[in-house]
């Protein structure tokens, strides 16, 4: 497999706490066979999953091949919050592009994806540990507050600075705005439910299989290490996983970036008070490398941000360094708490800065969903399950899921274009 990063990248990346949190799936062996399917589904992450209990649900044998143990990607390891995005697209590109109702109709997919993993959630009794009212912002400076207001809609609820105290919302900000759509939840919990009704619905679960070869003759051909799959059809759903050869046509049109997390030891309630938050809201700010935060039910403070640029030890240490000290920065009171875990993974970006989803050009019944800008809970379950439904009846996609994503320049030299992008992103912060 061509993959962009280091080998320690596609590892395991530190200690994540949400694997403390649930007991790991009990089915899923290693594929060691020769055999055949209706559909083959690369990447067992919410996107694989979702396409899957769908596809099962209507009758189709469907067999997903998992590279590492279930919960082990993006899907196990993110922030858990379930909330508007999958985007980076300004509305007027997006106008531009697409039409004048496509920021409209974009509005529209992020609600649609927020409300299809709400209702399987409640449908199938998947316990995720689920709190915050929507998703709060937090302005960083004087011009970001101006910004939020004046784009401030109906729906969402503005907080002066002075009042942030009251809302447990206390640090240097200069004001928030809560939007009311989304929740935060465990995502190896969600993960779990998600694998668990894939093994109900009928799915052929397999992990610790990575494809390694995809062909097409008559048929898909997806060779693993200990065995070969036929299958009419293929989704993939690797996202920031893939490989630039598997198959070729997805060379340079992705972008994988680390993303890191570290959360605290549970915090008492003093502690809270000390700093002044003890919101259950889940938050970012308005920074262009931003931060991601929020109080876990159990009482820890879990703090993200974007990683770095290599996977190598020297820059791992970096970020790591880098990201305490932006949380001492950010939450003084909490300087010296224990941080008991951290570990660091791959969201994904793409070369158009939106999610591809639909079928592959020149590629006979391949499929992909993929690219989500950071913001996959959501908008990754909801792409599986849009892909299935598409693939099953038809169903059109929107335009601006299934167009087909240009390339970033550059090649498999793409990473180093971050470098410039993330020293400016730091000026435009200050």
């Amino acid at each position: 497999m061509k993959r962009l990063y280091e080998a320690p990248a596609y590892g395991p990346q530190g200690a994540c706490y949400w694997a403390d949190t649930v007991a790991a799936p009990t089915t899923g062996e290693p594929f060691s066979r020769s055999a055949a399917t209706d559909v083959a589904i690369i990447g067992g992450g919410y996107t694989g999953l979702n396409a899957a209990i769908r596809l099962a649900g209507a009758g189709l044998d469907v067999t997903l091949l998992e590279a590492e143990h279930p919960g082990w990607g993006a899907s196990g390891r993110n922030g858990g919050f379930c909330c508007l995005g999958g985007s980076i697209v300004p509305e007027a590109a997006l106008a531009r592009r697409f039409g004048a109702d496509a920021p409209t109709q974009w509005e529209t997919l992020q609600d649609q994806a927020v409300t299809h993993v709400d209702d399987l959630i409640r449908a199938q009794g998947i316990e995720v540990d689920r709190h915050s009212d929507g998703e709060t912002v937090l302005a960083h400076s004087a011009k970001s507050w101006a910004r939020l207001k004046k784009a401030n809609d109906a729906s969402a609820r503005l907080i002066e600075a002075s009042d942030l105290a009251e809302h447990g919302l206390g640090g240097d900000w200069f004001g928030a705005m809560t939007t009311p759509t989304g929740f935060a939840l465990n995502p190896r919990k969600y993960h779990t439910g998600l694998w668990d009704l894939a093994a109900r619905s009928g799915v052929r679960l397999f992990s610790h299989s990575p494809v390694t070869g995809l062909t097409n003759g008559n048929s898909w051909h997806l060779t693993t290490p200990k065995g070969v799959l036929r299958a009419d059809q293929v989704v993939l759903a690797t996202n920031g996983y893939s490989a630039d050869d598997l198959p070729d046509w997805l060379r340079a049109r992705y972008l994988p970036v680390q993303s890191s997390v570290i959360v605290t030891r549970p915090l008492t309630r003093q502690e809270q008070e000390d700093q002044g938050w003890w919101s259950d809201q889940m938050a970012y700010d308005t920074r262009q490398l931003l931060h991601y935060f929020r109080k876990l039910p159990d009482d820890r403070f879990l703090f993200g941000m974007r990683g770095g640029l290599t996977a190598k030890a020297r820059e791992q240490k970096a970020i790591s360094t880098r990201i305490r000290s932006d949380f001492a920065r950010l939450f003084p009171a909490w300087a010296q708490i224990d941080i008991t875990h951290e570990w660091s993974g791959l969201v994904c970006l793409m070369a158009d800065l939106l999610p591809f989803v639909g079928p592959v050009p020149g590629h006979a019944g391949l499929f992909a969903a993929m690219g989500y800008h950071g913001n996959g809970v959501a908008m990754g379950s909801y792409a599986g399950d849009l892909l299935a439904r598409h693939m099953l009846e038809k169903a059109p996609l929107p335009d601006m899921l299934c167009a087909p994503p240009g390339r970033f320049p550059l090649g498999r030299f793409r990473r180093h274009l971050l470098r410039p992008a993330y020293l400016m992103a730091d000026l435009f912060d200050l």
